[in-house]
């Protein structure tokens, strides 16, 4: 620190005090943009506003967009690149196939600050304000966003296909993939919780709602309604089925009913060491918000590509 400021007396202050020191030392901080594209975040902000206003579940799938790419190799963007001739991206991996969306209301936040600001705010920090952004305007917790992240240059189906949770997984599974990522069972409950909005496709739940028998009567039939036996894959119903677009801790009152919609929500409360935490937040949802907020800040800052790793993507979609 000591020869940065004396390197900014001399002819060298335009070029040397012009540099991120966060950049350089490969941490993330909550004014990364401050001097270098302070309308970013109201960019983002806006419109994701705007994406919302026209259809609230977009809230939900910005949301799961941050979460599947920060459990695929690092909060990197990586989920954003397209297929080209070098790799197969993220986007085709079973846990994204029909139903990662929000691609396009990152290429119009990505155009408006590109306009800004060309070259300077990186995709994968898009995708971590416009998480935080959806939730804010659906009623949920707000958090600080630690930034500078920088975007990857490549994709991996394989690992999207073997690092993210499936809607089957046992609550032992569970645990140890967020294990794997450095979350905690607390983080694995309160990051659940986001499942308080959005819906899924049938795909993913057929087999819970025809076989599994702790679920709820009444529940498991008004959703087979929309939901055959054999073909409809994507057909959607509601995570939530009490507030689908509103952000709060109706899903934990919904798991302890057996109303879970996913095997692997329900996994959260079935008589395993997770039952505790659930009943806590459905009776405290400001408990709940406070530990989903810090979570998303733990869950952001999974192996960031920082300093000079990466690049910033002018297209999100392909690599400069």
């Amino acid at each position: 620190m000591m020869m940065r400021n004396l390197l900014c007396i001399g002819i060298m202050a335009v070029f040397v005090c012009s540099i991120n020191i966060n950049a350089v030392s490969g941490q993330l901080s909550s004014t990364f943009y401050d001097k270098s594209c302070p309308r970013a975040q109201s960019i983002v902000k806006r419109v994701v506003k705007q994406a919302l206003a026209k259809e609230k579940r977009m809230g939900a799938s910005l949301v799961r967009l941050h979460f599947h790419d920060c459990f695929v190799s690092g909060c990197d963007g990586s989920i954003l690149l397209d297929d080209n001739a070098t790799f197969t991206g993220e986007k085709t991996a079973g846990p994204n196939a029909n139903s990662a969306r929000g691609f396009d209301v990152i290429d119009t936040i990505k155009t408006q600050v590109e306009a800004a600001c060309s070259g300077v705010v990186s995709c994968a920090d898009i995708l971590t304000i416009a998480a935080r952004d959806s939730v804010v305007e659906l009623q949920g917790p707000t958090w600080t966003v630690m930034l500078g992240r920088r975007d990857s240059t490549t994709a991996s189906l394989s690992a999207a296909n073997n690092n993210i949770p499936s809607p089957a997984s046992s609550l032992s599974a569970l645990i140890s993939s967020f294990k794997g990522h450095g979350l905690s069972t607390k983080d694995l409950v309160a990051l659940s919780g986001a499942h308080t909005i959005g819906q899924s496709r049938c795909a993913f739940f057929r087999t819970r709602i025809y076989n599994e028998s702790n679920i709820n009567a009444a529940f498991a039939t008004s959703v087979k309604a929309n939901c055959p036996s054999a073909g409809g894959d994507n057909t959607l119903s509601p995570l939530d089925v009490v507030t689908p677009i509103k952000f709060n801790n109706k899903y934990y009152g919904n798991l302890k009913i057996q109303k879970g919609l996913l095997h692997s929500d329900q996994q959260l409360f079935n008589g395993g060491s997770t039952d505790s935490q659930v009943t806590a937040y459905s009776t405290n949802q400001n408990s709940f918000f406070t530990d989903f907020a810090a979570a998303m800040v733990k869950m952001s800052n999974i192996s960031p590509l920082t300093g000079t790793s990466g690049q910033i993507r002018k297209n999100c979609r392909k690599a400069n």
